[in-house]
């Protein structure tokens, strides 16, 4: 039998916090064998564990296409045919199953490519050169899947997959991510249901508190596994149980079900890491580690507001201070950090971090950059910014426009800040190739989050990235050489320790990151603002950290440092 004696009694254990002794009694049985039918599934792990190499592109399936061939086989010839197999070792697929809406978030079969982006066939290619990290939209699936419509019909077990509430109910506590109804009609075998829907009509809510749905979809994650997954992206996993006269968010059963998922990768893919997307204040986003027994990565919600703030402002005493609190996690965590992804930048990491008059601030510089805001409904029916629609290359330039030499130096520079944080980075695919905001996406569409969702033909996007000196030729080749010098630096280990580096001067930023075996020490600073800035560096132990690992020169003096506007240096000793 699979799993040890104590790994079942782990399992238990989850059930019955979940749902009491005697449905966890009978339950885990059944769960011990779905566990026994991947035994022989799961394939031998290309890596386990982390080190400084690991550095996650993310992208849609079809984020490429052309004649000829699949999305996901152009994909995969666009990124070899740049080296990037030897510069970025995952890929992280948006979700790339049929779906209805959402750009692939409203799940029709969880177990099925989407025709329109390849086959399995084409993903199993793609491992070949890469890790792969898929998204479990474990929350939701589309109206349209098998599972919704027999529910409709009543039949047994999808009767009990999905949530009906009487539209009279108080739901007033309930957190809303959208400005949308909670509930949504549908007519069905037995008459109209009032149907939970946190995203919107399409995105109907799994019901967790049925264990066939805990069952159903942990066979998901284990397929996923199987067909290559090194890391399971959990969605929208906050929002996941519900219970009525509650915030119906972080509950303790939702924990209970990652906790439940670690577990079960522990039994039968070690090698697999489960990362969680909790888009919430810092200290609720990482409850998700646990004590070490629930997600491997979260994603670091509160950074790329915060970095947006920082050069917005020019000021980065916020930005320290936030760094100040990051490094008390538990031995084998680690963060996930990006600043960009298929969501818009959200603005609820902020709470407690920013004042009103700062995030007003950011409002403003999204709408004087083109960009969009969405908004969410409060518990007394006020709307308050939920998340910025704008891609993070757009907001790091000026509304006035900037040549782009200074626009791509800036932009790099607060991908060289992520690059260098402690924990594994997520590139989005528009960062790598410097897209900027792509306003005939909304305006054909209607959906604001497409301005940083652009799809190119193949040929299109070789003209933009090859166009000399041009943004987008800037961003992709600058975004290659700090590719290639981070994965060299065992000092960006992510379990390497880092602390924040006191400039004394608020436009500049500054922290120090160590190797795991004190072999390499690397002080990262920022200057954040448009104008030349010195700082000296009168710290004995710093004084054989002269040369700066981006520009392949030295570049500290006696008196200190000199750093042009917006430069960013990460120094080091140099090589004998």
């Amino acid at each position: 039998m699979i799993g040890t004696s104590e790994q079942h009694d782990t399992l238990k254990q989850h059930l019955t916090r979940m749902y009491g002794e005697p449905v966890a009694t009978d339950v885990l049985p059944r769960l011990v064998d779905l566990l026994e039918s991947y035994t022989t599934k799961i394939p031998e792990p290309k890596r386990t564990g982390w080190d400084e190499t690991d550095i996650v592109l993310i992208t849609y399936a079809d984020q490429v296409y052309g004649p000829e061939k699949t999305p996901l086989a152009i994909l995969k010839d666009f990124l070899v045919h740049h080296g990037y197999q030897k510069l970025l070792n995952t890929v992280h697929l948006l979700p790339f199953f049929p779906y209805t809406s959402d750009d692939g978030f409203s799940v029709v079969d969880y177990y099925q490519v989407d025709p329109h982006s390849g086959t399995w066939d084409d993903l199993h290619s793609l491992a070949e050169e890469f890790n792969l990290a898929f998204d479990m939209v474990a929350n939701h699936c589309s109206q349209k899947s098998e599972w919704f419509q027999k529910y409709l019909q009543g039949e047994k077990p999808y009767d009990e997959f999905f949530i009906d509430v009487d539209p009279n109910t108080d739901l007033s506590q309930v957190v809303r991510p959208r400005a949308l109804p909670l509930l949504s009609p549908y007519p069905s075998s037995t008459g109209e249901k009032h149907v939970w829907t946190t995203f919107s009509a399409d995105q109907v809510d799994l019901n967790y508190g049925s264990p066939e749905v805990l069952l159903a979809m942990t066979d998901v994650l284990l397929f996923y596994v199987q067909n290559g997954a090194r890391v399971i992206r959990l969605d929208a996993i906050a929002f996941l149980w519900k219970t009525i006269g509650t915030s119906c968010l972080h509950l303790d059963e939702t924990h209970e079900a990652v906790k439940l998922w670690r577990t079960v990768t522990e039994i039968v893919a070690p090698h697999v890491l489960l990362l969680t997307e909790t888009n919430v204040p810092h200290a609720e986003n990482i409850s998700y580690f646990g004590l070490a027994d629930e997600a491997h990565m979260v994603y670091q919600f509160s950074l790329p507001p915060l970095l947006f703030d920082a050069y917005l402002n020019e000021d980065a005493t916020t930005l320290n201070k936030w760094m100040e609190t990051l490094y008390d996690i538990p031995a084998g965590t680690t963060y996930f950090n990006f600043t960009a992804s298929h969501d818009g930048i959200g603005v609820r990491p902020l709470e407690g971090l920013v004042s009103q008059e700062r995030l007003d601030k950011l409002v403003q510089a999204t709408r004087d950059r083109g960009g969009l805001v969405g908004m969410r409904t409060m518990p007394d029916g006020s709307q308050k910014p939920y998340e910025l629609n704008i891609t993070y290359v757009d907001a790091l330039g000026e509304p006035e426009g900037f040549g782009p030499e200074h626009h791509a130096v800036r932009f790099l520079a607060s991908q060289a800040i992520m690059l260098a944080m402690k924990g594994i980075p997520g590139i989005y695919f528009h960062s790598l190739v410097g897209t900027q905001n792509h306003f005939g996406g909304v305006e054909e569409s209607g959906i604001p989050r497409r301005i940083n969702r652009r799809k190119y033909e193949r040929l299109e996007l070789e003209n933009q990235i090859s166009s000399h000196e041009t943004l987008q030729n800037r961003i992709f080749h600058g975004y290659q050489n700090l590719i290639a010098k981070r994965i060299e630096q065992s000092a960006f280990h992510p379990d390497g320790p880092s602390e924040v580096f006191p400039t004394g001067h608020p436009a500049i930023l500054g922290f120090k990151r160590t190797s795991p075996n004190r072999d390499q020490t690397i002080l990262v600073l920022a200057n954040l603002s448009d104008k030349l800035q010195g700082l000296p560096l009168s710290d004995p132990k710093l004084r054989p950290l002269t040369y700066d690992l981006i520009s392949d020169q030295y570049v500290v003096e006696s008196h200190g440092i000199t750093l042009d506007p917006y430069q960013i240096v990460w120094l080091s000793e140099p090589d004998d």
